[in-house]
């Protein structure tokens, strides 16, 4: 329950806009990198303290800043400082369980996030928050420790790949937006090869085991759910937003990734569908196993029936009974309990019956 609903107890009675790190805390300082980009020119700063910030802000071309852990408010608080970040946005940045969603302010547009991976070797979706801002020329993008998904995004920007260096800043904000959506993809196949194999035992060898593994991924893919199904308001409002910070035909962009998104969406819901037949399948299949069970069970009871008759009437305790002064009486008692087994086993086999 813990990964579905984050712990808010470090803000329980705070005033709003108290900037507090909800979530996880890992190990280190918080990494903040800069870049900046023209469509001739493409650098990379480091950014170690709020002067080499200010610097980096003064310069001309679209600027990048990636903030590499969240678990630091008091650089959080600095950026939002030099670059007049609302205190709300600010906490909603330090804030792991926050909603994806999108919140137009005066001089910027926030947007908030998820990044998902699947975990190779717990096999299980993380979920790392993610947060952008737009400024006139400037991105901020904020993501928890150890969640860069974007290298690929800045490998174009390096080598000038496509439009990316020759569009504005809302651009790029597209360009990591469809990044984060692709990566999507990626967790769905994974987790589509997870629900297939499973199939296949259930259908084979259904046992204990596949019934906890069906309950785990329903359980990731309710994680998957609640991060994908907000992100579709959050690109469709970016779609929709009349701010001069996103330009026409950025737009056109956006649109290519809300149908990503709800092609992600559609993916969950046949996966959900299929979870829920593989459960009424897993119990079938174990029925039917407690049938062949029954079956066999019920058809080895049958042939001791008759035999049972055959030595009840001769372990009756009656003085005179002429077969039990026969010689060869005994041995003609297994033989025709033997003959009647035989036969009755032969018709049901005849019937496949086992």
């Amino acid at each position: 329950m813990e990964r579905i609903l984050k712990t808010f107890s470090q803000k329980a009675g705070l005033p709003p806009g108290s900037l507090v790190h909800v979530g996880n805390t890992p190990t280190g300082d918080t990494k903040i990198k800069g870049l900046r980009f023209t469509e001739t020119e493409f650098e990379v700063f480091a950014v170690p303290d709020n002067d080499a910030l200010m610097r980096l802000k003064e310069k001309e071309g679209t600027i990048w800043l990636q903030v590499d852990g969240l678990h630091q408010p008091e650089k959080i608080s600095a950026i939002g400082e030099i670059f007049s970040l609302h205190a709300l946005t600010q906490e909603d940045i330090l804030n792991t369980g926050q909603r994806p969603k999108m919140e137009e302010f005066d001089d910027y547009l926030f947007l908030v996030g998820k990044i998902l991976s699947l975990d190779e070797t717990l096999e299980t979706v993380q979920e790392k928050h993610f947060c952008l801002v737009l400024l006139p020329h400037t991105i901020l993008s904020f993501h928890e420790a150890g969640a860069n998904i974007f290298a690929s995004v800045e490998n174009r920007l390096q080598k000038s790949n496509g439009k990316i260096r020759k569009k504005s800043a809302d651009y790029l904000a597209y360009a990591l937006f469809d990044a984060m959506v692709d990566n999507y993809f990626l967790v769905l196949e994974k987790l589509g090869a997870q629900i297939e194999e499973l199939e296949e035992e259930i259908l084979t060898a259904p046992s204990r085991a596949s019934l906890e593994w069906l309950h785990f991924l329903k359980r990731e893919l309710t994680i998957l759910r609640k991060s994908v199904w907000p992100l579709r308001d959050v690109i469709n409002s970016m779609v929709r937003t009349d701010s001069d910070l996103v330009v026409e035909d950025t737009v056109k962009y956006f649109m290519d990734v809300y149908d990503h998104t709800m092609q992600v969406l559609e993916t969950l819901e046949a996966f959900r569908d299929v979870t829920a037949s593989l459960y009424d399948m897993y119990l079938s299949a174990i029925s039917n196993r407690m049938n062949e069970v029954m079956k066999v069970l019920t058809v080895i009871a049958t042939i001791f029936i008759p035999l049972t008759f055959v030595v009840g009437i001769y372990g009756m305790n009656f003085h005179y009974m002429p077969e039990l002064a026969w010689k060869w009486g005994y041995f003609v008692t297994l033989a025709i309990m033997a003959i009647l087994g035989t036969c009755m086993a032969v018709y049901f086999k005849r019937k496949d019956w086992f």
